[in-house]
C-alpha cells in the first residue's frame, strides 16, 4: 500500500527538520566545548573564578535557559515538555565540558535518583549512597560534585533525617526538585499475590498508602527499608516480598505490578534539595533557606517573623527540631523568597542576628523551573 503524496511531502519536511535540528545541537555542543576552554584558561591566568577551579556547572545559568525556553514557547509542544527537551540537550552538552558525579540515596531506581536525572539530566554520573548522610559525605569530600536528598513531601511533611545534617554540614543549597510521586505494588517476575508475606518501602513512602495496604492488604507486615529502590531489589530476590516503588525501580528489576498508583493522595509530590559546595548567584526568581535558633524566651518565634513581614517576603516553609544542645530548645529551617544579595533580604538577615543564638544561611537557589 502506497504512501499518497501529501503523507510522503510531509516525512521529506520532517526529515529536513532533523538534519537541521542535529546541525544546530551539534553546533550547541561545539560552542559547550570552547566555553570550557574559557573558563580553564581564565582560571590558569587568576582571573574570572578567583578560586584555583573551573566551575562547569551554573545553577542560576540554567534556571535562567529553561524558564526562556518557556517563555517563548508557542506550542504545540507544552512549555514543560519543551523545557525537558533542552534540559537534555544542557545535560549532554555540560558533559562534554565535564561529566558531573551526583550521589543520591540509592540504590538504583529510588525516586531520588529520578529527581537527580529531572534536575541535571541523563548525560550525569549517578551514584547511589546508602543513607543520606553519605550523601553529604560524597559531596563534602568532594568525591561527588552534588548531591540530591529528600527534603518535604506534600502528604507526610519534612524529612527529619536530612534536616538534622544541614546543621553541621558546611555545604549549600543549590537548586531544588519537585517531583510527583506515583507508587505501585510490585513483586517479582514468578510471584503471585498469595504468596505475598511482606510489603517493603521506605517509611515515607507506606505512610503515603497507608490507607490504601490498610483496605487492600490488611494483616501483611510492613517492613521500612533504607529506600524504596532497596525493597524492589528485596522483592526481586524474594518472591514473598512486595516493594511499594515506582515505574524506574519496577523497570530496573523487572518487576511486575500487582496494583498501581496506590498513593493515598492523588496530588502526592515530594521536594528535593541539591546540595553542592558553592554559592550560587542570584537567578532573578531564587528561595533562600536558613537555620535559625533563638533563646527560650516568651514572644521570641513572634520576634523572628517581624522582619519578615515588615519586608513584605513571604515565607514558604517552616519547621522546627530539637536542638541537641539544650532540652527543650529548638532550631527553626526556613525558607523564603529571595536572595541573599538582596538588600531587603540583608536586612532581614541582620535582625535575625542580632536577636539569635545560632543564623546559618544554608544558600540561596532558583525556584524549580520544570
Amino acid at each position: 500500500m502506497s504512501d499518497s503524496p501529501e503523507l510522503l511531502r510531509l516525512r521529506e519536511e520532517i526529515d529536513r527538520l532533523d538534519r537541521e535540528i542535529q546541525s544546530l545541537i551539534n553546533r550547541r555542543a561545539a560552542c559547550a566545548t570552547e566555553v570550557a576552554a574559557v573558563k580553564q584558561r581564565e582560571v590558569a591566568a587568576g582571573g574570572a573564578s578567583g578560586r584555583g577551579e573551573v566551575v562547569f556547572y551554573r545553577p542560576e545559568r540554567e534556571a535562567q535557559v529553561l524558564r526562556q525556553v518557556m517563555a517563548r514557547n508557542q506550542g504545540p509542544l507544552a512549555d514543560v515538555t519543551m523545557a525537558t527537551i533542552f534540559r537534555e540537550i544542557m545535560s549532554a552538552c555540560l558533559a562534554l565540558e565535564q561529566p558531573l558525579r551526583v550521589a543520591y540515596l540509592g540504590p538504583e531506581g529510588t525516586f531520588t535518583q529520578a529527581a537527580a536525572f529531572k534536575h541535571f539530566g541523563h548525560a550525569v554520573i549517578s551514584r547511589p549512597q546508602q543513607t543520606i548522610g553519605n550523601v553529604f559525605a560524597q559531596v563534602e569530600s568532594g568525591e561527588s560534585s552534588y548531591g540530591v536528598v529528600p527534603v518535604e513531601n506534600s502528604t507526610e511533611g519534612m524529612v527529619s533525617h536530612t534536616l538534622d545534617h544541614f546543621i553541621t554540614s558546611p555545604l549549600h543549597i543549590c537548586g531544588e526538585v519537585e517531583l510527583r510521586i506515583q507508587l505501585h505494588l510490585l513483586a517479582g517476575a514468578t510471584a503471585s499475590a498469595d504468596g505475598i508475606q511482606t510489603i517493603c518501602a521506605h517509611q515515607q513512602a507506606l505512610a503515603q498508602c497507608r490507607n490504601w495496604l490498610d483496605r487492600n492488604w490488611p494483616g501483611v507486615p510492613r517492613v521500612s527499608v533504607s529506600s524504596n529502590g532497596e525493597a524492589a531489589r528485596m522483592a526481586a530476590a524474594d518472591a514473598t516480598v512486595a516493594a511499594v516503588a515506582g515505574e524506574m525501580a519496577a523497570e530496573l528489576y523487572h518487576l511486575q505490578r500487582l496494583a498501581g498508583n496506590i498513593e493515598d493522595y492523588a496530588d502526592n509530590t515530594t521536594r528535593f534539595l541539591i546540595l553542592g559546595r558553592e554559592n550560587v548567584p542570584p537567578s532573578g526568581r531564587d528561595k533562600t533557606s536558613i537555620v535559625v535558633s533563638t533563646h527560650n524566651t516568651p514572644g521570641a518565634l513572634f520576634h523572628l517573623l517581624e522582619p519578615f513581614e515588615r519586608e513584605g517576603v513571604g515565607l514558604t516553609r517552616i519547621d522546627t527540631r530539637p536542638s541537641r544542645t539544650q532540652n527543650w530548645a529548638y532550631v527553626f529551617f526556613m525558607e523564603f523568597e529571595g536572595h541573599l544579595r538582596d538588600p531587603h533580604v540583608q536586612r532581614i538577615m541582620k535582625d535575625l542576628e542580632h536577636q539569635s543564638v545560632l543564623l546559618k544561611p544554608l544558600g540561596s537557589y532558583p525556584k524549580a523551573v520544570i
